[in-house]
């Protein structure tokens, strides 16, 4: 794995005092990285919070002003995965709010009938997805399901790996949504991609094929868009002015999305 460097910038308008709640740090804390939060230009105190899977939130109680994050790490090689419980396998198979997957059961069933090894049932979902979905940003509402999604035809990363997950949860696979920074995305974004549970591990899973794989970094990991929004407001008010974020690998890797790539 190749060095790689990645930098957030967010800058809000907050109108009414608010809990703001970000994921943008790397998961399973990088040796070299920086993070910052300003409000009108003075420096605010904010408190880590651990989230599942090696996450991390940064939390503050913002006053009235214009709050600033800014946010970079490099990473050398590969950070640990980390751990997976058989709690973690039973929870990433149950239905969850953008991933109904209990409503997908005779879709997934019929669409999927006879494929009985995992890793083949893996790839027949992604290619699925990436079939059904056209990629178009702003075409989706922050509510929509893998339900909507799949009835609309179109959104973005999100919805795609709402659908993914939804799917092989419909097939009894564990998936489970991760937030990722991702070297070679075009637009450069926040990306979201699905770790699906194939023969004792976790195997990455992106059906828009829009970044390869293998310098993907994980930021936060859980059940859908709901666990690993880079931004939450709580009891007040602030608007989203501005999102820039940067993902860059000294050497970007070449993937066609069939090989098995586990996540940094």
């Amino acid at each position: 794995m190749h060095r790689r460097h990645v930098t957030a910038f967010l800058e809000l308008d907050v109108t009414e005092p608010a809990l703001l709640a970000f994921q943008v740090a790397a998961a399973t804390r990088p040796a070299e990285e920086r993070l910052s939060i300003t409000r009108d230009g003075e420096a605010v105190p904010f408190r880590e919070v651990a989230a599942p899977h090696e996450g991390r939130l940064h939390v503050i109680d913002a006053q009235v002003g214009r709050t600033v994050l800014e946010y970079s790490a490099t990473v050398e090689g590969a950070l640990p995965a980390p751990e997976t419980t058989e709690l973690d396998l039973l929870a990433y198979r149950r239905p969850s709010r953008y991933c109904p997957s209990d409503r997908l059961l005779s879709i997934a069933n019929a669409q999927f009938d006879g494929i009985d090894d995992t890793g083949e049932l893996v790839s027949a979902v992604r290619d699925f997805v990436h079939g059904r979905l056209f990629y178009l940003g702003g075409s989706s509402k922050p509510t929509d399901d893998a339900i909507d999604t799949l009835l609309l035809g179109e959104g973005v990363c999100r919805d795609y790996a709402h659908l993914v997950v939804a799917l092989l949860r419909a097939r009894d696979v564990p998936a489970r949504l991760v937030a990722v920074y991702a070297p070679g995305l075009d637009p450069m974004d926040f990306h979201a991609v699905v770790e699906a549970w194939v023969d004792g591990s976790w195997r990455v899973v992106d059906a828009t094929g829009l970044a390869p794989r293998p310098s993907m970094l994980r930021i936060g990991t859980g059940r859908d868009a709901a666990d690993t929004a880079f931004l939450s407001v709580h009891h007040g008010l602030a608007e989203l002015l501005s999102v820039n974020v940067l993902a860059v690998v000294d050497e970007l890797p070449n993937d066609d999305g069939t090989a098995v790539v586990a996540l940094s």
